[in-house]
Order: C-alpha cells, then sequence, then structure tokens
C-alpha cells in the first residue's frame, strides 16, 4: 500500500513538473558575457536589439526567426535559457552570413506568438525537460 501510494505522488508530482512552463526575461550582456556563448556567438555578425542605435543600413536582407530549444534536464532555468538564446543568436550569424549580411538589427523576443521588445532582456520559457527561446530580427547589410 505505502509502494502505491508512493508511486501516485511521485507520478503525480512528475507530471505537474513536465508540465510547467514557467516564462522570464533574462538579460542580453549576462549571457554574453559567458565566455563559451560569445564564442558560439562569435563576433563577425553585429546584433542590435530593439531601440539599440545602429549604423545606417546599406540594404535590407529580410526579416527572420529563430526559435531555438535545448536540454533544461539538471540546468537552472537561467542556464538552460542562455544556451538556447545562444543556439538563436548562432542561428542569426547563420543566416546573416548566408545572405551577405553583416549585423541583424532590430532583434525581438517573440515567445508563443507574443512579441515583446528590449534592448536589454530575451524571453525564455524553460520547463523540467526543455528551454526554449524565439527571437525576430533583420538581417542587414550596414554602411561603411
Amino acid at each position: 500500500m505505502k509502494k502505491t501510494v508512493l508511486f501516485i505522488l511521485l507520478a503525480t508530482t512528475s507530471m505537474f513538473s513536465v508540465a510547467r512552463d514557467d516564462i522570464a526575461d533574462y538579460s542580453v550582456a549576462e549571457a554574453m558575457s559567458v565566455k563559451k556563448i560569445s564564442s558560439a556567438v562569435g563576433s563577425d555578425v553585429s546584433f542590435f536589439f530593439a531601440g539599440q542605435k545602429h549604423p545606417k543600413v546599406a540594404k535590407s536582407l529580410g526579416e527572420y526567426q529563430s526559435n531555438k530549444k535545448t536540454n533544461a534536464f539538471a540546468k537552472s532555468d537561467k542556464e538552460a535559457c542562455q544556451w538556447a538564446f545562444a543556439s538563436a543568436m548562432k542561428s542569426f550569424r547563420e543566416r546573416a552570413i548566408k545572405e551577405g549580411g553583416d549585423a541583424v538589427i532590430n532583434i525581438r523576443s517573440n515567445y508563443r506568438n507574443n512579441m515583446t521588445s528590449s534592448s536589454s532582456t530575451f524571453k525564455c520559457g524553460a520547463g523540467a525537460i526543455m528551454a526554449g527561446v524565439t527571437l525576430v530580427g533583420d538581417v542587414v547589410k550596414l554602411k561603411k
């Protein structure tokens, strides 16, 4: 009987923890200050979040979305969200290079189709197993 009650308790707790989806804002600067993240993102493309000043645009190459998830198991929400952010930014870098751009401007969060703008934070949803970041930005070629 004790084993059955314990099993039901564990199963119920497990079910609720898997369904968790906590949405929070995290610092762009703090994420980029992590050496592994800044190395993964690279420095050959410039990034400007919504509201940040940037050089004049020579050519607009399109708006793109980057939706990245990462394993959140045994990681803090912050750590998992920073890794998902790094993946999204790396994807932007690769897209900019592919399109002939050198920057991504007007970067906004688009978590669950809820677009938000911030020059200093990004939105991330974290659960017991996965964390995800969706960013939208404009790939451009800046004037030299």
